[in-house]
């Protein structure tokens, strides 16, 4: 598929530009919620018990390094290859390689633990990656936080390069 297929898909599925980079639309949010005094300390309210979107990249683009207080399970749908890129708190890089290879070692799914940095890339020239995120207990902005470059670099300066690659400058 070209950038016409992937201006249609963002047309077809009704996606929104993502704040972290590419596309997304909400398609579940769960009626039931788990209280405050149900969760860990890490939630500062109430949060429905699952959401899940659809998420488009493209390889002119990327996720941009964040976390968040759920885990978060990727499902590869469609097109190109797509690397979910993981620092740990303890500073591990983890990529996760999710596409539809098994021989190649994708994976059609995959977890990013919470509280773990994550981004993701489409390395394929001209590629683009379709995929469904579940988040558990559901996202909430609350729960986002957006990589702060200078900080990063001073945390895990083994990781400088996909640091620098995966943030933008504010």
């Amino acid at each position: 598929m070209g950038h016409e297929s992937v201006a249609e898909l963002v047309a077809r599925l009704e996606l929104e530009p993502h704040p972290e980079g590419g596309w997304y639309r909400e398609v579940y949010r769960a009626v039931e919620s788990i209280t405050a005094s149900a969760l860990p300390t890490r939630y500062s309210g109430e949060r429905v018990f699952a959401t899940s979107i659809y998420f488009l990249l493209t390889s002119e683009s990327f996720s941009s390094l964040h976390r968040i207080a759920s885990d978060e399970q990727w499902h590869y749908h469609l097109g190109s290859p797509l690397t979910v890129h993981q620092i740990t708190p303890c500073g591990d890089y983890q990529p996760l390689l999710l596409g539809p290879d098994l021989v190649q070692g994708h994976r059609f799914q995959a977890v990013v633990p919470h509280d773990n940095w994550f981004g993701a890339t489409v390395e394929e020239p001209g590629g683009y990656a379709l995929v469904g995120c579940t988040v558990s207990p559901g996202f909430d902005f609350a729960d986002f936080e957006l990589a702060n470059r200078s900080q990063l670099l001073k945390q895990f300066p083994q990781h400088a390069e996909l640091i620098k690659r995966l943030t933008r400058l504010s």
